[in-house]
């Protein structure tokens, strides 16, 4: 068992498929092939079962890739220890959303930028359910989950805090300035809302679904449906750190409804998967950064 072959099977496990693999790593795809099958000889196993033009892990690849993790990410430690004094290096792939990428990345990626030049995050866009599965898959390395469970099925996590949730509406809005406002009251509006799989839309959906109730207004970003928002085309729940520019200069304000659910802000890895010294720098430094904004644990009142 060669480790350039494990690199190999690592890539290909992730993409799914020999001939991204093949352009990612610079081979040509035979020697992708006589690779993996170099691998499944030495193991006495198919890694891989070949559907047409498709592949997908077999019972034994999958748990090969768990081993091929730990042991690549060993070789990565062991390299960077060995040759010293040039500190973390290298690229981590970070799956995130607009709301983190936008809002609460930033100190963040000036952090790494200034204090470690040499490591390169390149982040890439997911709704929660595609970064678990990114990460299941090992297509990336860490990934941003904003979710109400904390708890998912071949993942570790950190939950870094409980993200404070906002209803928000132009101040000429109808709803604005109200005492009280109950589910049937915001029934009665239209809702600007993210596509279908971000977990604070999706339980709000819950919350206010009615059999006669028009589907929600979707906006592509929150850039987006904050515009539609301060121009009066309805309302909309989002997280408080994405609007608090917007309410403190009064373009927006806070309706009187508080959701009746949470959502965590969290980190997640591959299960079983030995961090990196660049994925433990990573983590370390969103907690401490999370924690200097002052964002409630969760769990806090």
């Amino acid at each position: 068992m060669e480790i350039r072959h494990l690199v190999t099977f690592q890539k290909v496990a992730a993409l799914l498929s020999f001939t991204r693999a093949a352009e990612e790593l610079s081979y040509a795809q035979s020697s992708v092939t006589t690779q993996i099958r170099a691998l499944e000889t030495s193991l006495g196993a198919e890694l891989f079962d070949r559907l047409g033009g498709r592949i997908r892990l077999t019972p034994a690849g999958e748990k090969l890739l768990e081993y091929a993790d730990q042991i690549l990410a060993l070789v990565e430690t062991a390299r960077a220890d060995v040759a010293g004094g040039d500190g973390p290096s290298g690229t981590l792939v970070i799956g995130t959303m607009e709301s983190v990428t936008s809002y609460r990345m930033p100190p963040l990626l000036e952090f790494f930028h200034h204090r470690y030049p040499r490591v390169q995050l390149s982040l890439r866009p997911s709704l929660c359910a595609g970064t678990r599965h990114a990460l299941r898959q090992g297509a990336f390395d860490i990934g941003f989950l904003m979710e109400q469970e904390t708890q998912h099925p071949g993942l570790e996590s950190v939950v870094l805090a409980e993200e404070p949730l906002v209803l928000v509406a132009a101040p000429g809005h109808p709803l604005a300035g109200r005492p009280e406002l109950s589910a049937d009251d915001l029934r009665s509006v239209s809702v600007l809302a993210t596509e279908e799989g971000c977990a604070y839309r999706d339980l709000f959906e819950a919350e206010l679904r009615d059999t006669e109730r028009a589907p929600f207004l979707e906006f592509g970003t929150i850039e987006a449906i904050k515009k539609g928002v301060a121009s009066g085309l309805g309302i909309a729940l989002l997280p408080r750190v994405t609007v608090a520019e917007e309410l403190d200069r009064g373009e927006m304000t806070a309706l009187s409804w508080e959701a009746p659910f949470a959502v965590r802000t969290q980190l997640a890895w591959r299960g079983g998967r030995r961090l990196s010294r660049e994925l433990r720098l990573f983590v370390d430094q969103a907690v401490r950064l999370m924690r200097e904004e002052g964002v409630p644990a969760a769990g806090s009142g």
